[in-house]
């Protein structure tokens, strides 16, 4: 296993680059890991895995019912539903069949309903069904007053982001990949038929190059020569709620769509909180991922209308992330053969469902461009560390904690983290180089009092694992 954050890359040259660890980039190195005669390179300009976009999304795993039908993406995201799904239950990657319930909140939005359960229909997904307000509210009984109908979309889930792209990456390090942290891309050419990435790290060459560099995908493609789409970071801004919160919401509860996006929602997590958000604001600075205060009131103005409960519970965390907008109202993925290059861009919130059908589709893609795939082996499986409240957790497993007592230990008491799970994970083949990227590892420091209490211990075994 290679996994490496400082010193120079290797001079040999990779069979393929692939330039960005996001859930998409990890999905992608891990789907060309089934090649074995293939030598791949998965290059990130930070840290740690996911920590673009992918780290801040709304956690839910989308049947797809609301794509534009007829694009690459509702192909995708319907085809990597199913794949993602099978994969979670595999790796134990916690879900939550939650289903999601599209509200109503006016005669317009009323009359919108049948059109998007027609345009369910077109995108294969035959599930929806009209509620009326009594059954919207027996459904949701804490929910505000005024509704006047729902669209209940059964297939919609909820799932943990941070642990589906640490699997993909850990499994594609398993198999051979070399990950490349704290490598940004600082210039690209062609030379000898090949690639030549000029990084931070210096030069690392490759016959083949995938673009999955999330915000900065168009920066990418117009180092190779392409205009073909412009990045435009949509910050979204959003409010974590307490667990207690949790008992408010049975469902993800989604507005009628606008042309900015999906709207303001209130959703539970798997982690056992609820959140309210995300905001749509379109800026110029691919690295504002600040909120303001201006977007959090108006957050909780929507949120006091979907549900006013909801207020009155405590925030125990604020984050923003910035998604991929180009204007488009599609991916914006495409093969350059001449080149030995695919693009992988305009990925939206949508890219964590989609992340296997896109890795699988950009496979496809490279045999395309003339590259030899060889033979196909199945990769050897994982198991990842459950973070989700809906399913035993260590502490709560007594044969886990008789041959182990570390994992009766607990540090990090608001989410029930013990000393074998930080442990665990920061001996992992992909450890942590934050206490951030503790945090998504294991929830650690990620509860209502946010590290006040177990912070220094956390941090202690954090530094004592790095000395």
């Amino acid at each position: 296993m290679t996994v490496t954050a400082d010193g120079p890359l290797p001079e040999t040259a990779y069979d393929v680059a692939v330039v960005g660890a996001g859930v998409v980039g990890c999905a992608i190195a891990r789907a060309l890991a089934r090649h074995p005669r293939l030598r791949i390179a998965l290059v990130e300009a930070q840290d740690d895995v996911g920590q673009g976009t992918s780290k801040a999304n709304t956690s839910i795993l989308h049947t797809g019912f609301d794509a534009a039908p007829g694009t690459l993406e509702a192909r995708l995201v319907r085809d990597g539903y199913e794949r993602l799904g099978a994969y979670a239950a595999e790796t134990g990657i916690p879900v939550e069949r939650v289903g999601a319930l599209l509200v109503a909140w006016d005669e317009e939005q009323l009359a919108a309903l049948p059109r998007l359960a027609a345009k369910a229909e077109r995108n294969g997904y035959h599930d929806t069904r009209p509620l009326s307000p009594g059954e919207l509210y027996a459904r949701e009984p804490r929910l505000g007053p005024g509704a006047l109908g729902a669209l209940h979309v059964p297939g919609e889930s909820i799932i943990c982001p941070w642990t589906t792209t640490l699997a993909y990456a850990t499994q594609a390090v398993h198999a051979g990949v070399d990950l490349h942290l704290n490598t940004p891309v600082q210039h690209a050419s062609r030379q000898d038929g090949g690639h030549r990435l000029l990084t931070s790290r210096g030069t690392l060459h490759a016959r083949r190059l995938v673009n999955a560099a999330g915000l900065h995908a168009d920066t990418v493609d117009r180092l190779l020569g392409h205009e073909d789409f412009t990045v435009t970071p949509r910050r979204g801004q959003l409010l974590v709620y307490d667990k207690l919160a949790r008992p408010l919401v049975r469902h993800i509860l989604l507005p009628v769509p606008t042309a900015l996006g999906k709207g303001v929602l209130v959703a539970p997590t798997v982690y056992g909180n609820v959140l309210l958000g995300p905001t749509a604001e379109d800026l110029d600075d691919k690295r504002a991922t600040g909120s303001t205060a201006e977007g959090l009131a108006g957050l909780r103005d929507k949120g006091r209308r979907i549900l006013p409960d909801l207020l009155q519970e405590e925030v125990t965390a604020v984050y923003a992330g910035l998604r991929a907008a180009t204007g488009q109202e599609d991916y914006r993925i495409a093969a350059h053969p001449g080149q030995g290059y695919v693009t992988v861009g305009g990925i939206r919130s949508t890219g964590l469902t989609a992340s296997l059908a896109i890795a699988a589709h950009v496979t496809g893609l490279l045999a395309e461009t003339g590259l030899d795939l060889g033979p196909r082996r199945e990769l050897e499986p994982v198991t990842m560390p459950n973070l989700g409240e809906s399913f035993p957790r260590p502490y709560q497993r007594p044969e886990l904690i008789a041959a182990d007592p570390e994992y009766g230990t607990l540090v990090c008491h608001c989410e029930r983290v013990s000393r074998g799970e930080i442990r665990d994970a920061l001996a992992g083949p992909i450890p942590p180089r934050t206490l951030e990227g503790l945090r998504r590892r294991t929830r650690a420091r990620a509860g209502r009092c946010q590290g006040f209490y177990c912070g220094a211990a956390v941090r202690e075994l954090f530094e004592r694992a790095r000395a």
